[in-house]
C-alpha cells in the first residue's frame, strides 16, 4: 500500500465501529486509483465479505451474489434469491451480535443500473423499523461512475443522510506520483506524469514495472509502453470513456476531448471546433464534468469566463498525439517515426499545459505560507485585460489568499514556461501585469511575481530574484522538492 494512510485509518474505524445497527458507507473516486485493493484489503483483514458486481442483468447478478454469499457463509446450495430485498435482507445477517462484520458492493453502479430500485431497498434495510432484525453489518458501496456515485446520497436520493462515511479516494499528486513511479530526475518525473498523470495502477498493472529509467530512457519508455499496441496503456484512453455508463454518444465525447486536447479552453472555441453552436455543447460538457473527465474552473480574474481542462491527462495525450495517427501506431514497428513527429505537439498540447496546472498546484498545496506571504485560498489562471493596448494578458497562476493582518488580497501572480529560458523579459510582462491589476484594485505593489520554468533562468534574472523576495524563481527541482 502506498500513501493510503488516511483512506485505510478512515476504513478501518469504519469498519469497527461500535453499536449494534447496520451502517452504511460509500466509497468512489476515479478507475484504477486502488478502491478496490483497499476494499479487498478491509475486507480480508476484518473477515468480511466482498461481492464484485458485473455488467448484468438483474436476474443473473441475483444469482451471481447468491452464490457468493452462500461460500462466504461456508452453505453447501447457494442462496437463490427471487428479488433484491430478499438478498439485502440476509446480506444484514451476516454480523455476529455485537461483533462489527464489513460487506462490501464493488462496482455497485453496475448493480443499480440493472436494478433502479437497489438504493431504495438499502434504504428501507437501514431504516430504524428494520434493525431489529439487522446484525452490525458495516455495508461498503464502491463504485467509479462518479456520477452516479455522486447521486447515490445528494439530494432527495434515498440514501441521503444514510451513510457513516463518504470517502472518495483521489489520485496521486504529481509529487507523491513521481515517489510512487521510484523516478528521481525531476524533469523526467514531469514529462512522465504529463502521459500517466497520477494513476496507480498504470505504474504495475499496465506497465508491469517499466518506468522510464532517466532522461535518456524517456523517449524510448513511451515507444514500447505506451504507444505499443501490444500494452495495455494503448487502449487505456478509449477505454475509460467506453466504461461510463453516463457516455452514449461516445463519438460525440471524444470530439470534445479532441478540441479542449488542442487548446480550446472555452465553450465557444470548443464549439468552432467542432463546427457546432455553442449552446449544443451544453449537455456533453456537463456530462463530462459530472463522470470526471473534464473540469470547469472560474477565471481567476473574470467570474463570467472560464476554462474547460481535461482531469485525466493519458486522454490528452490520446487525443493529441495517439488519435491523429492511430492508424500507423496500430501497426507494429510505426511508433518511433509517430513519436518523432509528435514532439513539436507534445511539448506545446501535452507537457506545456500540464506543467501549468502543476505550477498551480504547487502554489496551491506545496508552496510555504512565507513563500506567498500569507494564506492561500484559491490558484487559478485568468486572463486580464489591457485597455491602452486593446488587447489581454493570460496569466498562468494567480494566487489569492488571505494577509497576515486577515485581509483578501492577490498574493502573488505567475508565468510558467516549459521549454523556455525565462529572462527580464518576462518578469516586465509581469510587472505590466501586475500594474495592470492595481489600477483596477485587485492587486497591490506587494503582490508577488513567480517565474516558473522548465528551462532555467537568465543570470540577469538569478541576480534581481536574489536582491528581490517578491520575485521568486520556481524550477523543477523546487517544484518537486522545495517550498
Amino acid at each position: 500500500m502506498f500513501d493510503r494512510e488516511f483512506e485505510w485509518a478512515e476504513l478501518t474505524r469504519f469498519a469497527v465501529l461500535p453499536g449494534p445497527k447496520a451502517t452504511l458507507g460509500v466509497v468512489s473516486g476515479r478507475r484504477r486509483q486502488g478502491k478496490t485493493f483497499l476494499l479487498d484489503a478491509v475486507s480480508r483483514a476484518s473477515g468480511g465479505f466482498m461481492f464484485t458486481a458485473t455488467e448484468t442483468t438483474e436476474a443473473d447478478a441475483l444469482r451471481q451474489f447468491g452464490e457468493a454469499l452462500a461460500r462466504y457463509r461456508d452453505q453447501p446450495t447457494p442462496f437463490r434469491f427471487a428479488h433484491w430485498g430478499e438478498a439485502i435482507t440476509e446480506l444484514m445477517r451476516i454480523a455476529g451480535e455485537g461483533h462489527p462484520r464489513v460487506a462490501v458492493i464493488d462496482e455497485f453502479p453496475f448493480l443499480a443500473k440493472a436494478s433502479p430500485a437497489l438504493p431504495s431497498i438499502i434504504q428501507r434495510a437501514l431504516d430504524p423499523a428494520a434493525q431489529h432484525t439487522n446484525t452490525p453489518v458495516r455495508l461498503l458501496l464502491c463504485g467509479s461512475a462518479l456520477s452516479l456515485m455522486d447521486r447515490l446520497l445528494s439530494g432527495n436520493a434515498p440514501l441521503r443522510g444514510r451513510a457513516g462515511l463518504e470517502l472518495i479516494v483521489p489520485t496521486l499528486d504529481f509529487r507523491l506520483a513521481a515517489e510512487f513511479w521510484q523516478i528521481a530526475d525531476p524533469r523526467t518525473a514531469l514529462l512522465t506524469n504529463a502521459i500517466v498523470g497520477g494513476t496507480p495502477a498504470y505504474r504495475r498493472e499496465f506497465t508491469q514495472g517499466d518506468t522510464p529509467a532517466g532522461p535518456d530512457d524517456f523517449d524510448d519508455w513511451v515507444i514500447r509502453a505506451v504507444l505499443n499496441p501490444a500494452r495495455p496503456l494503448f487502449r487505456e484512453a478509449r477505454y475509460l470513456l467506453a466504461e461510463e455508463p453516463e457516455l452514449r454518444d461516445t463519438a460525440l465525447y471524444h470530439s470534445v476531448l479532441a478540441a479542449v486536447a488542442a487548446g480550446n479552453a472555452a465553450r465557444g472555441g470548443i464549439a468552432d471546433y467542432l463546427g457546432r453552436k455553442s449552446t449544443d455543447l451544453a449537455h456533453p460538457l456537463s456530462v463530462l464534468q459530472d463522470v470526471g473527465m473534464i473540469t470547469h474552473e472560474a477565471d481567476a480574474f473574470r467570474r463570467n469566463r472560464s476554462a474547460y481542462r481535461i482531469a485525466e491527462p493519458l486522454v490528452t495525450f490520446y487525443h493529441a498525439i495517439m488519435r491523429p495517427a492511430w492508424g500507423d501506431l496500430e501497426r507494429p514497428g510505426r511508433a518511433p517515426s509517430v513519436w518523432h513527429r509528435a514532439q513539436p505537439t507534445f511539448r506545446s498540447k501535452v507537457v506545456g499545459p500540464h506543467f501549468e496546472e502543476i505550477c498551480r498546484e504547487w502554489a496551491r498545496w506545496h508552496a510555504a505560507a512565507d513563500t506567498h506571504g500569507g494564506h492561500t485560498t484559491r490558484v487559478a489562471s485568468g486572463t486580464v485585460n489591457d485597455p491602452a493596448a486593446k488587447t489581454s494578458h493570460e496569466v498562468d497562476v494567480a494566487v489569492h489568499g488571505e494577509t497576515p493582518e486577515g485581509r483578501q488580497a492577490l498574493l502573488a501572480i505567475g508565468e510558467a514556461k516549459w521549454s523556455e529560458v525565462m529572462g527580464i523579459g518576462h518578469l516586465e510582462r509581469l510587472r505590466h501585469i501586475r500594474s495592470l491589476l492595481v489600477t483596477t484594485g485587485a492587486a497591490t505593489e506587494t503582490t508577488q511575481l513567480y517565474c516558473f520554468s522548465g528551462a532555467g533562468f537568465t543570470e540577469d534574472l538569478h541576480h534581481l530574484a536574489k536582491n528581490d523576495h517578491a520575485i521568486q524563481l520556481i524550477d523543477l527541482h523546487r517544484l518537486y522538492y522545495g517550498e
